[in-house]
């Protein structure tokens, strides 16, 4: 390129890098991905422009009215230009990688032709959530869930349920902005569960607990059901059979081998009458 040529170049890149430039349009990607991102408007390059990606205050790509193309040392083997719609691809992208990203073409008029504000940000950390119980009865619970972080941060939020609902009870947390800039929250989904959420605007976890369940799995909390009243009623009922049984053999023995068949159906009679008794409550229990 012509000498004379080059100082105009240069004279209008530092013409722009000294008019500055506004916050653009905020794009957030997970730190290891790539970088995506496009011109808003077509890029027609006549004599003398220039068209240009640039990070903050340094090159990364320069494309030149003669379609002679420039990628800066530091980004060689990390970028690629897409010629036909000259958006740019950055790859693994780091933390240091955060800034503002210009696309604009240089020349008569200089014309921004893309703004970004990119923030690269890593995966949140796992979250879980664990239940204390504060109190319980036969038909309610009060408890407490922690929500917690691998990276130490945590919210706590109470709870009552009873046999047909649980709500969150006020003046606990609900969420909170960690320091990483993370979100941590804590809300009540259906069917009586728990989510604990950790999210960022690049990746999410969560932690589903039944708190429901939780309430009424202690012994002593639950109340008795049908079926375990329906089975100590047939405990009484074999022990009353056994004892029926039992006595009808010691009457046999003292009236004698005459009334043998007499005590028979006697005998059978008892049992007939305590056993169907015993298969009535089996099927209802």
């Amino acid at each position: 390129m012509h000498p004379i040529v080059l100082l105009f170049v240069i004279s209008l890149l530092h013409a722009y890098e000294a008019r500055g430039s506004d916050t653009g349009t905020p794009v957030f990607v997970q730190k290891g991905k790539d970088l995506l991102l496009h011109v808003t408007a077509p890029v027609k390059l006549v004599e003398r422009d220039i068209f240009a990606w640039k990070f903050k205050d340094s090159n990364i790509f320069r494309l030149f009215d003669d379609n002679k193309a420039i990628i800066t040392d530091p980004y060689v083997g990390r970028v690629e230009i897409f010629r036909q719609n000259h958006s740019l691809l950055l790859k693994n992208v780091q933390q240091n990688d955060s800034g503002s990203y210009i696309a604009v073409v240089f020349g008569k008029n200089n014309n921004d032709v893309g703004k970004y504000s990119v923030t690269v940000q890593d995966p949140v950390s796992l979250v879980t959530g664990t239940v204390d119980l504060l109190s319980s009865s036969s038909d309610s619970c009060n408890l407490t869930v922690t929500c917690s972080t691998q990276d130490s941060h945590h919210i706590i939020s109470t709870f009552r349920c009873d046999n047909t609902t649980c709500s969150q009870e006020e003046g606990g947390e609900r969420s909170k902005v960690t320091t990483s800039g993370s979100s941590l929250r804590v809300y009540l989904s259906k069917n009586f569960s728990v989510i604990c959420n950790h999210s960022n605007q690049v990746s999410s976890d969560e932690h589903t607990t039944m708190i429901r369940d939780f309430c009424f799995k202690h012994p002593g909390h639950e109340p008795p059901s049908n079926r375990n009243i329906a089975i100590g009623t047939v405990t009484v009922i074999v022990v009353l059979v056994i004892a029926a049984i039992a006595a009808a053999f010691v009457r046999h023995r003292k009236k004698g081998k005459h009334e043998t068949e007499e005590m028979k159906n006697t005998v059978y009679e008892t049992v007939q009458h305590y056993s169907a008794s015993l298969l009535v409550l089996l099927a209802c229990a």
